[in-house]
């Protein structure tokens, strides 16, 4: 497990040409969003929202908002992370539904929880709010990328796109969220021009430190 690990993580670089004729299969694909839907959450709160872009006239507009990019429209899949842009009572009380729907507890059982975490959201600003949704982004980016890499599928992280156009263009501003980041999924072409690269690091030592 350990060597599979290391190996998969030292095999993934992001790619920068996709092979537009491979496509990843829908039990590989199914198998992705099971691991993302089950990413780490601040509370288990969840708010962010994963689209899958099928539509050819779509990617191609997201293409020229994503400065040209043409993993966007190569790739087997294109994913646009979205997050929640002033979370409050509405998830919340969402996520109490859910917890007493899976635990079999009453709503009254987490009024303690339910306090903790608005009188957290309250003392953050709209600013810090939304600062902190968007890193629950990019903590399911994380495993996404790890999930990808353990079954050798390629995953290139982008965050070089307008993130308002994007969101007029997928009606995201009405239904409260913003774009965080975009992430074409597939299979590395054999002349990526970057696929030889050995991956630059920092040492060991220059990275972490105990103390």
């Amino acid at each position: 497990m350990k060597s599979s690990l290391l190996e998969a993580m030292n095999w993934r670089y992001a790619v920068k040409k996709f092979d537009p004729s491979k496509k990843i299969s829908e039990e590989n694909f199914s198998m992705l969003m099971e691991s993302l839907r089950l990413s780490p959450s601040s509370y288990g709160l969840q708010p962010i929202k994963v689209l899958n872009i099928e539509s050819p006239e779509l990617r191609q507009q997201i293409k020229s908002i994503a400065w040209n990019q043409q993993q966007v429209i190569d790739a087997s899949h294109l994913l646009v992370f979205c997050h929640v842009v002033n979370p409050g009572k509405l998830e919340i009380e969402q996520h109490i539904e859910r917890m007493v729907a899976t635990r079999k507890n009453s709503f009254t059982f987490y009024e303690g929880f339910k306090n903790q975490v608005t009188h957290s959201l309250q003392e953050m600003s709209n600013f810090e709010r939304e600062a902190w949704t968007a890193k629950q982004s990019y903590i399911a980016l994380g495993q996404l990328l790890l999930a990808c890499a353990y079954e050798r599928i390629d995953a290139t992280p982008m965050e070089g796109f307008d993130a308002q156009e994007l969101g007029e263009l997928l009606r995201l501003t009405g239904q409260g969220f913003k774009a965080s980041l975009l992430c074409p999924i597939g299979y590395r072409h054999p002349e990526d021009p970057v696929i030889a690269l050995k991956k630059v690091r920092k040492s060991s030592e220059d990275f972490y430190q105990t103390i």
